[in-house]
């Protein structure tokens, strides 16, 4: 909130992943700083699995970034799970990645409690039906809410349960002002729905969040099969259907063509139902007993929606204001205005006549500019400034009305214009940097260095075998940084007794910021999560006493602020802008380029800054997903969160295998956090020598679980690279023969390999 704060926010949405428990201490922070920030959060549609801004699967693995609004919804498709090298049997549970719905309508008394100001609704890509439902359901929920929170002793909100929501409340159920019925229940199911369910407002419940069973809208559960019998078929009803719904037939098998159609005719007995379907509709050799019967459509329930907004007498209508001129011998001026500021003016094809009777008074105007019944306005005031009894035909004033709302609709739907000041120039803002700058020059004379990110002690060990300088280690328990400090630090003490008696960090500072160093230094980084209540990890890796830290977030840029820093990746430095503030704000060391640049937008960058504020990552297995989702907990035991889990995650290697075969590695970090990195590595390589010719001296390459020679191998190959022994391609093409790595020229926008 800080952060957002300083930067002169007016409004922050929460992270999806907060709980109610995390809204109310983050709301607390806030009148601890007496400051007043509103916030939003996400109340409806369909929850990303991966944090937002933190995903890079779409990147990695199509060249579409779901950071820039362009996500393959890759969390939507089907894993096989592999743990220490066998395929776990989950049956039917395939989508591991594929969160419910979010529903939040069964917590909205306590979310209005919190005292958060915006309520979201997910809209991507939906019809105009979809928005007609959910709204209303949302809107009427809210106002008995708020009509509840006005009575002298409004209801108190259930108290908080340990380990989450188990299963949704009806807001009847609370007895929450007007309630939640079935009707508002099923209109939200056939909206859209993968299933509905509470996300995190509730805590983490790993068992309930991914059903895994499907990834794609189902509706609303009717029942299952239970006989098939002279082209009907019958089934144990759960919820009404009726002739003209349409449904699908589920075999737990959604990757497959589904059989579905439209219901004839419903034939009900008791708890069953006999349904109907066209002749030639349904393949019945394809529909099985035990089979589940969703309802995808219910035209009679779009109809409904669709008059809401569009038919003679929609719900949805917008005030416009509307004002009247003119005088004999001249046309009739109608200038409407609505509230976003949008203004139209029509003019009349004739001209106005003396009237000698019935002249055009207001109440006349006001019935004829006022039948906006079958449109999206309604008639919010006219102002009459007509000059005498004048008149004008009924037909060019309706037609005069007709053409208003064409233009105003029109002006509506066009995307809002941005007012440039003209007292400000964008390249005032960039930071000073010109290809003569000492800064460039000082760059281009100094060798390209080589970054190394460890993930386990043994890469450690390789690493600082072949001489590699500045090292990071990202290891999933912080508790291990100090080992890891302790073995960089005795190397480097070796070198520094004879010649020094120097503590040994003041030492290492000096040393190493000589362009010339051979003294190694070590980096650790925090995990890229930090919630209110986990500054105990932040402690615990400081507690290590590494040289210094690889940053992910604003907690840590707070947190680290006086020890030496470089900003991550996750800091998504993508621009100039973005850039400058870091640096003048923090004083970081270097800065790492956002992931989702491609070499030309990364060119731009690094023309419009001083390189030397960059490192880039060239070599790395993307970490694609992000997520507070723990497939760990979720699929290999039957506890909820890290509490009852047994911690498969430090037992057991697991790698998610997907459509084509590639199997990506899972790993979880000390907050429960889980990261899928991409199974194939990714390379920069042909572009570096652009990128030096630029002035960027640092290249990072990471690794995720390669074996101790085949860090030696990469590092040794990536070497030859900086110093123009080898080419770009002939270093990914011999990897990918040598070390089977499947190397691809990846998000640098070269065109991909794969092996």
């Amino acid at each position: 909130m800080e952060f957002a704060k300083s930067l002169g926010c007016q409004l922050v949405v929460l992270a999806r992943e907060c709980s109610l428990q995390e809204i109310n201490k983050i709301q607390q922070q806030i009148a601890l700083q007496e400051a007043s920030l509103p916030l939003e959060v996400f109340v409806h549609g369909a929850l990303c699995v991966a944090y937002s801004g933190q995903c890079l699967t779409s990147e990695a693995l199509g060249g579409r970034s779901a950071n820039r609004g362009e996500c393959a919804q890759a969390c939507r498709m089907p894993y096989e799970l592999i743990a220490d090298g066998e395929i776990v049997n989950l049956k039917e549970r395939k989508y591991l990645l594929s969160p419910q719905d979010l529903a939040g309508l069964d917590v909205l008394p306590d979310l209005v409690k919190s005292g958060v100001t915006c309520l979201k609704i997910e809209g991507r890509l939906k019809a105009p039906e979809y928005v007609a439902n959910v709204t209303r359901v949302y809107r009427q929920a809210l106002d008995g809410v708020m009509t509840e929170l006005e009575r002298p002793n409004p209801l108190t909100p259930f108290p908080h349960r340990e380990g989450g929501i188990k299963a949704p409340l009806s807001v009847s159920e609370r007895g929450w002002g007007r309630g939640k019925s079935d009707q508002e229940h099923y209109n939200l199911e056939m909206a859209f729905s993968r299933g509905l369910y509470t996300g995190w407002f509730g805590g983490i419940n790993n068992q309930e969040l991914v059903h895994a069973r499907f990834g794609k809208k189902r509706g609303v559960y009717l029942g299952e099969v239970t006989r098939i019998h002279n082209e009907q078929i019958t089934i144990k009803l759960e919820a009404p259907v009726k002739p003209g719904d349409g449904i699908v037939f589920d075999c737990g098998h959604p990757e497959a063509k589904e059989e579905g159609g439209r219901v004839y005719a419903v034939v009900s007995k008791g708890k069953e139902a006999m349904l109907t379907f066209g002749r030639n509709d349904l393949n019945l050799r394809r529909v099985h007993i035990g089979d589940r019967i969703w309802k995808t459509s219910d035209p009679e329930l779009d109809k409904q929606l669709r008059q809401s907004f569009a038919g003679e007498n929609p719900q949805f209508q917008r005030p416009i204001y509307i004002e009247i001129y003119g005088e004999v011998g001249q046309p009739l001026i109608a200038i409407a205005r609505d509230q976003l500021g949008n203004i139209v003016q029509v003019e009349s094809a004739i001209s106005l006549v003396e009237a000698h009777t019935k002249p055009l008074d207001t109440d006349r105007l006001q019935e004829q500019f006022g039948r906006l019944g079958n449109t999206p306005f309604c008639l919010g005031k006219l102002t009459n400034h007509l000059s005498g009894a004048i008149m004008l035909p009924v037909s060019e004033l309706n037609r005069m009305r007709r053409e208003i709302v064409a233009q105003m609709e029109e002006l509506r739907s066009q995307p809002k214009r941005w007012q440039l000041r003209s007292d400000v120039s964008f390249q005032n803002l960039l930071p000073s940097s010109s290809p003569l700058s000492p800064t460039l020059r000082e760059a281009k004379a100094t060798s390209p260095s080589l970054i190394v990110l460890v993930r386990n002690l043994k890469q450690l060990q390789a690493a600082l075998q072949v001489g590699i300088e500045t090292l990071y280690c990202e290891f999933e328990d912080p508790r291990a940084y100090r080992e890891a400090v302790q073995l960089v630090h005795q190397q480097r003490q070796q070198s520094l007794l004879p010649t020094t008696s120097a503590s040994l960090r003041d030492a290492t500072r000096t040393l190493s910021t000589s362009p010339h160093s051979p003294l190694p230094t070590i980096w650790v980084a925090p995990p890229r999560i930090t919630k209110p209540g986990e500054n105990w990890i932040l402690q615990q890796v400081r507690a290590c006493e590494a040289d210094g830290y690889l940053v992910r977030n604003y907690d840590q840029l707070e947190f680290f602020r006086s020890d030496r820093c470089i900003g991550d990746f996750s800091l998504n430095v993508a621009n100039p802008l973005t850039a400058d503030y870091f640096q003048q704000r923090f004083g970081l060391e270097r800065l790492t380029a956002s992931y989702d640049l491609n070499i030309t937008q990364l060119q731009d960058l690094l023309t419009s800054c001083p390189p030397q504020w960059f490192e880039v990552t060239i070599h790395q297995h993307i970490p694609m997903f992000h997520m507070e989702h723990c497939v760990f907990c979720a699929f290999l035991s039957t506890g909820t969160d890290y509490t009852n889990c047994g911690r498969p995650c430090e037992k057991q290697e697991v790698k998610l295998r997907d459509r084509v075969g590639s199997e990506h590695v899972l790993k979880a970090d000390v907050g429960c956090r889980n990261t899928v990195f991409n199974g194939t590595a990714q390379t920069g390589a042909e572009s570096v020598q652009r990128l030096i010719k630029l002035g960027l001296r640092q290249f990072r390459i990471e690794f995720v679980n390669e074996t101790p020679e085949q860090v030696s191998k990469t590092i040794h190959r990536y070497s030859q690279l900086l110093q123009g022994e080898i080419t770009g391609s002939q270093l990914w093409r011999e990897l990918k023969l040598q070390n089977q790595l499947g190397v691809t020229r990846g998000p640098m926008g070269v065109s991909a390999l794969r092996s």
